[in-house]
């Protein structure tokens, strides 16, 4: 049998996520979002060196944050330490309301409330315990590039007219 080049149950892109606390945000994790906890690989210091989450249809990779004074070690910072993050993560559910309650009630913060897009989705934003921004969606409407285009045009519009002068 051939080896895959992308092994069963893993996608062209997976997500890695660096946290201060990784054990704790498998904890949060199953209780926000449903994850199924794969595989945990922990150092004699208990840290967790690697961790594997199912969400969905999605695998997330996760390890503690590592840091080293050597420059050729590679370094890993977590949005605790950088003061933020450069990347969100998009969780497409069946009913968006439901999961972004969860969420919160299991310690995430909203940062957006649920409402519905100018796209065709219905989704929140809010920012897990560890800093990782999640945008939480479920899509309730199909529309064409161009009813994207001038409902994307009408919406800036209504923002640029809610901007303090």
């Amino acid at each position: 049998m051939a080896v895959k080049p992308i092994p069963d149950g893993y996608t062209s892109i997976t997500p890695y996520l660096t946290i201060k606390g990784a054990a704790e945000a498998l904890i949060f994790y199953k209780k926000a979002f449903g994850a199924t906890e794969i595989l945990r690989m922990e150092g004699p210091d208990k840290k967790i060196g690697h961790a594997e989450i199912q969400i969905g249809n999605a695998r997330i990779m996760l390890a503690d944050e590592f840091l080293s004074p050597d420059p050729e070690m590679a370094c890993n910072k977590s949005p605790a330490t950088l003061g933020g993050t450069g990347v969100g993560i998009m969780l497409y559910v069946d009913n968006v309301d439901t999961l972004f309650s969860q969420a919160i009630a299991a310690g995430g913060k909203e940062m957006r409330a649920v409402q519905d897009q100018f796209y065709g989705d219905r989704s929140g934003t809010l920012v897990d315990p560890f800093g990782h921004v999640w945008t939480v969606s479920t899509h309730i409407a199909d529309y064409s590039e161009e009813e994207i285009r001038e409902r994307a045009a009408a919406f800036m519009k209504e923002m640029a007219s809610k901007k303090p002068a």
